[in-house]
C-alpha cells in the first residue's frame, strides 16, 4: 500500500449512490475483467434466453453495478447502447472510491485497461486515477486523502489557474 492507502472512510456525500446500469457488447468478458482488475464481486445474473446476459449485478468495494449486454434481444429493443456503438465515447463516468487507488491502478491496467490520467494528488482532496475499461467505459478511481472547505476547493482552483 501506498503512504495515501491508509483506510479512510467515504465522505458522507458520496455514502449513498444512484446505481449505475451499463451495457456492454460481452457482459461475460466485462465481468472477468471487472474481477480481475478492479476485485469485483458476482452478485447476481439473469442468462437471456437467447444467450448472453440479460442483467448482472457486481460489487465493486462498497459499489454495486449492474450490466447487461447491448445484443440481447430482451434489452429494451435497442434503447440502451455501448460505448462501441457511440463511436467509443460515453456520456458517463463511474466514480468509486477506493481504499488504494495506486495499487487499483496497477491491477487495473494489467487486466487490460487503459490508464487516460495516472493515480495523483487533486486539489479536491482524493488521490485519483482515470482509465478505459476494454468496452470503452471511463472509469474515476478515488482514494480520499483529505477534506477540503468550499473556500480552499476555490482558492485552489484560482491558484491552479
Amino acid at each position: 500500500m501506498t503512504e495515501h492507502a491508509a483506510h479512510v472512510e467515504i465522505p458522507d456525500r458520496y455514502r449513498y449512490a444512484v446505481i449505475p446500469h451499463i451495457m456492454v457488447d460481452d457482459a461475460v468478458a466485462a465481468i472477468d475483467f471487472y474481477q480481475r482488475a478492479f476485485g469485483a464481486r458476482e452478485d447476481f445474473r439473469v442468462d437471456a434466453p437467447s444467450g448472453g446476459i440479460l442483467h448482472a449485478e457486481i460489487t465493486i468495494g462498497r459499489s454495486v453495478l449492474m450490466l447487461g449486454d447491448t445484443g440481447v434481444d430482451e434489452a429494451e429493443y435497442g434503447a440502451f447502447g455501448a460505448p462501441g456503438s457511440l463511436g467509443g465515447r460515453t456520456s458517463v463516468a463511474l466514480h468509486v472510491f477506493v481504499p488504494d487507488v495506486d495499487s487499483l491502478a496497477e491491477r487495473a491496467e494489467a487486466a487490460g485497461a487503459e490508464i487516460l490520467q495516472p493515480p495523483a494528488d487533486t486539489f479536491h482532496g482524493d488521490r485519483t486515477v482515470i482509465l478505459k475499461d476494454p468496452s470503452g467505459h471511463l472509469w474515476v478511481f478515488l482514494t480520499h486523502i483529505e477534506d477540503v472547505s468550499a473556500e480552499e476547493l476555490r482558492r485552489r482552483l484560482t491558484t491552479a489557474g
